[in-house]
């Protein structure tokens, strides 16, 4: 993220502002959050996450890659730190359960894609996902392979879960086909489309622990103490920085680690936001969006025979 990000209008359609609903109105819903990396949800999404679990949902992380690229010490070791960090993520928002795939990180185009995404389709399936959260299939300006093969996969994958003659033999071992109803696509690199803004003000405490979590890498996760041992070195320390490590590291977030959503939410007059690309249930055009007016109209004009 850099300065000037939003200065051309990158919007598709009008831009909805979504504020919490403490009635849960998503009460039973499922959300499947479909992440390469540890880091990929909390600084995208971990606001709205927040947000939806308090509104009803039981929301659950599919990580696609190991990680063993970003982290401290061997490849082996960053793998075992990661997923540590995925865990507590997981803890901090409330997140029912993580599942790994366990690709290589960083080489998604040497894995087989029918394989990624009938793994995906049976998760679905299992889940009963009805939301998604993840990358923009289609997204400019993305250089991470992991990200947009993650995301095309993950296109694919929500619509062919609800086909019961992909992967019959899921749906004979007793899975019930179940396409995803809606998907919320992350905003990561300049010129990303969004149509959706969430005000995260009432959960910023969860949006600091979640970015809290990743100390494995991200410009986050452990900055604070750091920072913090540094300043006793010269004999200094600052108040805000606590007394343990963890505080230290949610008030760097807070001090400095929050400015991109603070500046989100300006435009929007919310203190912080958070920015996505919503596809509602039907598709992104209005008019795929007819299972609501097919309701309404049978509701209001079926007849007993």
């Amino acid at each position: 993220m850099h300065d000037g990000w939003f200065e051309e209008d990158t919007t598709h359609g009008p831009v909805r502002v979504d504020t919490f609903d403490e009635s849960r109105p998503h009460e039973g819903k499922v959300l499947g959050i479909v992440q390469a990396h540890a880091d990929d949800m909390p600084l995208c999404s971990g606001g709205l996450v927040a947000k939806l679990v308090a509104e009803g949902y039981k929301a659950f992380i599919i990580q696609t890659t190991n990680d063993e690229k970003c982290g401290p010490g061997s490849s082996g070791d960053a793998i075992k730190s990661n997923e540590v960090d995925v865990d507590a993520l997981a803890s901090s928002l409330g997140i029912e359960e993580v599942f790994n795939l366990g690709y290589r990180n960083h080489r998604q185009e040497e894995n087989s894609m029918l394989e990624q995404r009938c793994r995906l389709i049976f998760l679905f399936r299992h889940l009963q996902v009805d939301t998604l959260m993840s990358f923009h299939p289609w997204a400019k300006w993305e250089e991470n392979p992991d990200h947009y093969i993650t995301g095309q996969l993950v296109e694919s994958a929500c619509w062919m879960a609800g086909m019961g003659k992909d992967y019959p033999e899921q749906v004979q071992a007793g899975m019930k086909p179940h396409g995803v109803r809606d998907k919320y696509y992350w905003v990561m690199r300049p010129g990303s489309p969004y149509n959706h803004v969430t005000d995260i003000s009432p959960f910023l405490d969860e949006k600091i622990a979640s970015m809290s979590t990743n100390k494995s890498q991200g410009p986050a996760g452990a900055h604070g103490r750091r920072m913090k041992e540094s300043l006793a070195k010269q004999g200094l320390k600052l108040p805000a920085f606590g007394d343990d490590e963890e505080e230290a590291d949610r008030a760097y977030i807070r001090l400095f680690g929050l400015e991109e959503h603070k500046r989100m939410g300006e435009p929007y007059d919310l203190e912080y936001a958070e920015y996505h690309y919503y596809f509602p249930p039907g598709g992104s055009f209005p008019y795929h969006d007819t299972a609501g007016k097919i309701e309404a109209y049978v509701k209001q004009n079926a007849v007993k025979l």
